[in-house]
């Protein structure tokens, strides 16, 4: 669900939504180095490699931290770019756990999702690592015990602008508040939706074909589309129906992140 309350004056919107994770992602690998560069060895066409959100969560790290130590980093993009999935936030706040273990920082969640909300607004829920009710622009999080079905992914070739479509002037900005905890079911609405399915075919097409199944929701702003399943067989048998024409994938959802199960490994 993403519910829109109202514009804020810095420009932001007022949100009420639920992030739950998939057992689906990047990979990322690091390598600690002693000189203090900060090296991202994997190119990501137009995107230079200072820009990148892996980076600067590096170095915001490191410049907040006061550590010496450097690190090379190389990632296995499996998610789509653009498609609203947290792809960006969710490397950004691997990165900050990672080097937060690997540089020996010792800094606790509060501190770390603190700097990782300078980042993006959606990099605390990746950082807490548990699904959660969020408010504010999404970094007020209250943690959520969700259902954990499988869910089939459509991803529509095209990349919905999160800007254009928060400055539609056709979007509802004037939901009203959930006060009920936890979110009462019924609440499954996406304020982003309907602008999104009148810019962009290809997403409308998406969620059409996805609804003969199940409800078909959007992710954010977009372009991905989602449902859920209660067992994998049945969201595999729509999957292999759908990515005949679509691109897509099935993935198990989550309430603590893969992130946050590798690091409790480690310890």
């Amino acid at each position: 669900m993403l519910h829109i309350l109202g514009r804020r004056e810095d420009g932001y919107h007022e949100l009420q939504t639920l992030f739950q994770f998939l057992d689906y992602g990047d990979e990322l690998t690091f390598a600690v180095r002693d000189d203090g560069v900060i090296q991202l060895h994997t190119e990501f066409d137009g995107v230079p490699h200072d820009s990148n959100l892996i980076v600067r969560a590096a170095k915001k790290l490191q410049e907040h931290s006061g550590c010496t130590l450097g690190i090379d980093i190389w990632i296995d993009k499996i998610l789509p770019m653009g498609g609203g999935i947290g792809g960006g936030s969710s490397n950004a706040a691997t990165t900050l756990l990672g080097l937060n273990h690997l540089w020996q920082l010792g800094w606790d969640h509060d501190r770390l999702a603190a700097l990782g909300l300078t980042l993006g607004a959606d990099v605390p829920v990746f950082v807490r690592g548990h699904a959660a009710f969020a408010e504010g622009v999404g970094e007020k999080l209250t943690p959520v015990e969700p259902e954990e079905p499988w869910y089939v992914v459509l991803v529509p070739q095209v990349s919905v602008s999160t800007a254009e479509i928060f400055s539609d002037p056709l979007l509802t900005r004037n939901s009203s508040p959930i006060k009920v905890r936890p979110v009462p079911k019924g609440n499954s609405r996406n304020d982003c939706l309907p602008v999104v399915a009148r810019r962009y075919p290809e997403v409308r097409n998406a969620l059409n074909l996805l609804g003969k199944f199940t409800e078909a929701k959007l992710t954010g702003t977009g372009s991905c589309v989602f449902g859920g399943f209660p067992s994998k067989a049945e969201a595999d048998k729509v999957s292999a129906l759908l990515t005949e024409t679509l691109t897509g994938f099935v993935a198990k959802g989550s309430n603590v992140s893969m992130l946050h199960r590798k690091l409790q490994s480690l310890l």
